[in-house]
């Protein structure tokens, strides 16, 4: 049956060979079957340069290329984490880059994609750190540091943000119920598709009056977490790395 793919909160490091491991599997055997895969943010975990010379970023860009030469078209949209990529990885790997909102006809569905970090809106620290990172004229000064500079730059900030989110409510770091319905009105869908949150659902709500659903990806931690979605369903799936 024809089906798109969707993915998202890889975090992939040279720290956690599992899961490059699960990744390139599923490119290889569930991507292989579906008409089109979408990555909706955060494939790696940090990411300060298309020039950094990271063995990893090599063998993730060829293996999407693969695909992407199979027939299989793929599509990114940025995460918090990788944010930073561009251009230069985007014609390696074959990848198509999106908005941070996009909204596709599938199958006679309309549906919204994003990463999903801006509808965290309660968290107003985060949300002032993303306005500040995102300016053009500040991410074109980092980029044209030395790698090793922005090396030290980038784990600094994890080290800040790791500890910032120790203290946070849990809640807080979860999505606004009033920004979901706001974006999801904004663009007259009833269908969103988003990851960031690391919590895996498939929640009913009520957009424009209408009954809508909004389905979250879930982190590859131990596992993998997809979305497909076809002309008779649209499903969130988990499955082992190794299966």
């Amino acid at each position: 049956m024809p089906h798109t793919l969707f993915i998202a909160d890889l975090h992939l490091c040279e720290e956690e060979p599992a899961i490059t491991a699960g990744f390139l599997a599923f490119l290889r055997r569930d991507a292989r079957q579906a008409e089109a895969l979408y990555i909706l943010g955060d494939l790696f975990e940090a990411w300060i340069g298309d020039d950094d010379p990271v063995l990893l970023h090599a063998e993730i860009a060829a293996e999407l290329l693969a695909l992407t030469r199979s027939g299989i078209p793929c599509y990114f949209i940025h995460g918090n984490r990788d944010f930073l990529v561009g251009k230069r990885f985007a014609r390696a790997s074959g990848m198509t880059l999106l908005p941070e909102e996009k909204v596709l006809e599938l199958y006679g569905k309309r549906l919204l994609i994003m990463h999903g970090d801006t509808l965290c809106t309660d968290d107003e620290g985060y949300q002032r750190f993303r306005r500040k990172v995102h300016q053009p004229w500040l991410q074109t000064l980092f980029l044209a540091l030395p790698l090793f500079i922005r090396k030290r730059i980038a784990a600094n900030m994890r080290a800040g943000s790791k500890q910032a989110n120790s203290s946070k409510d849990i809640a807080i770091m979860d999505v606004n119920a009033d920004a979901v319905n706001q974006t999801m009105s904004r663009h007259h869908v009833h269908c969103l598709i988003h990851g960031h949150t690391h919590r895996p659902a498939v929640h009913q709500l009520t957009v424009e009056g209408k009954p809508a659903e909004r389905l979250v990806l879930g982190a590859w931690h131990t596992e993998g977490s997809m979305i497909r979605v076809s002309d008779s369903e649209t499903a969130l799936i988990s499955f082992p790395f190794s299966g």
